[in-house]
Formats: C-alpha cells, sequence, structure tokens
C-alpha cells in the first residue's frame, strides 16, 4: 500500500518526502484554508507538486459538471499533471464521465459507501477516495466500508485505485493496508506516529549507551 501525505503545509510535506515514504500529496479546501490565506494557491500547490512529484490531488470546488469542467480546464493549465478532484454527488459523476473520455485522471472524493464507490468506478473514477475516519466518528466501521470495497474490486477486476482517507491514527493505517487498499492518505501527524515506537527509542537509547561506555572503558585502558 503506498503512503500519500494529506496535508497542505509545505515544511510538513518537504520533511514526509526528505524520509521517501511517500509518493503523492492530497488537498482539499479545509487543509488548504489552514495555512496562511494570503498565499497564492497555485503557487503553493505547485511547490508542493515539485517537494514531492508523484500524485498530486486538486479538488474543484463547483458542485455542478459544467463548473467541475471549468474548473479541471483552468487547474491544467497551471497544474498538468494534477489529479481532479471531484465530489461523490451525480454532476461530479457526470463530470468524472467526461474527464475520462478526455484521459483526464480524477479522484472521487467524500466516498462513505461501497456503492458510491462502485459508481464512481463505473463513471471512469482513476481513484475512489473512502472517508473511513468520518464514518468511525458517527459510530459506523469505516474499515468495513474499505473491506467491502476491496472485496467488490477483486470479485469485479476494477481498475480504479482505492485511496483510504480521513486517517485518524496508525491502527487506520494498519487496517487499511490489510483490508487491501492501494493507497492510504494520511495527516503528517499520523505519518510521524507511523514511524515511532517507545521500544524502538530505548532500544536505540541503550545501544549509544552501551558504546559510550564501551568507549570511556577503551579511554581508560589507553591513559595506564
Amino acid at each position: 500500500m503506498e503512503l500519500y501525505v494529506d496535508s497542505a503545509n509545505l515544511k510538513e510535506i518537504r520533511h514526509a518526502a526528505s524520509m521517501g515514504i511517500i509518493s503523492g500529496v492530497t488537498t482539499n479546501p479545509s487543509l488548504l484554508a489552514k495555512e496562511d490565506p494570503n498565499q497564492d494557491i497555485k503557487t503553493l500547490l505547485l511547490d508542493i507538486h515539485a517537494s514531492v512529484g508523484g500524485h498530486l490531488s486538486v479538488e474543484v470546488v463547483s458542485t455542478d459538471t459544467a463548473g467541475m469542467l471549468r474548473e479541471a480546464e483552468e487547474i491544467l493549465k497551471w497544474a498538468p499533471e494534477a489529479t481532479i478532484k471531484i465530489p461523490m454527488i451525480a454532476d461530479g459523476l457526470a463530470a468524472v464521465k467526461e474527464l475520462n473520455r478526455q484521459d483526464i485522471p480524477t479522484n472521487v472524493t467524500l466516498i462513505f459507501s461501497a456503492t458510491q464507490a462502485l459508481a464512481a468506478a463505473n463513471a471512469g473514477a482513476t481513484y475512489v477516495s473512502v472517508f473511513l475516519g468520518r464514518l468511525d466518528d458517527i459510530g459506523a466501521d469505516g474499515v468495513q466500508v474499505v473491506r467491502d470495497v476491496a472485496e467488490i474490486w477483486d470479485m469485479n477486476d476494477l481498475d480504479a485505485l482505492i485511496i483510504a482517507a480521513s486517517i485518524r491514527h496508525p491502527i487506520h493505517v494498519m487496517e487499511c493496508a490489510k483490508a487491501g487498499a492501494h493507497i492510504s492518505t494520511v495527516p503528517y501527524k499520523v505519518l510521524m506516529q507511523c514511524i515511532k515506537h517507545p521500544l524502538t527509542d530505548s532500544g536505540l537509547q541503550a545501544f549509544l549507551n552501551d558504546y559510550n561506555k564501551m568507549q570511556s572503558e577503551k579511554e581508560k585502558l589507553g591513559t595506564k
């Protein structure tokens, strides 16, 4: 399972990219709104893509098919490698169908059920983003939806890639990998939690302590 970072913070994204563990970035209007409001969005997104390469999803904000297609055309003028992120609504599916006809990659977002994912795949989506954390927030089982989607994909040999989104913690990442998601898009904070473990820290400190002790003993012997 590939890892993307779900962020619009350039410092976080660059650090995640420097570790070599991510192969793409996803953003949305909510993430962009957290950053400097005076910053040019186009410049920020291009800087993000330059920092990571690979996948970059850029979301439209129109809710009608014609508006989404106009936005997609504008986005591709300044970010020709972008994947167009489309909401899981009827007009969105119509936009996905047209963009697929033009061989433009799409990421259908705000998917909360296997039937929504299936509809998006049939419309021609390149990626389907299942928001499991928000399902958990309302007492549903988000990981089970990812499992259901993956099972349908296996049974029907569907091509769209399954993105596990709205990740809340490292257990979500692990369970989505086991469930069959192709990609997990993960907040920076959760990515950092994924690579840390207290036993790793204590084990490293023990190695360093033993090494320093050995060096100290050598130095004592050298003075005799």
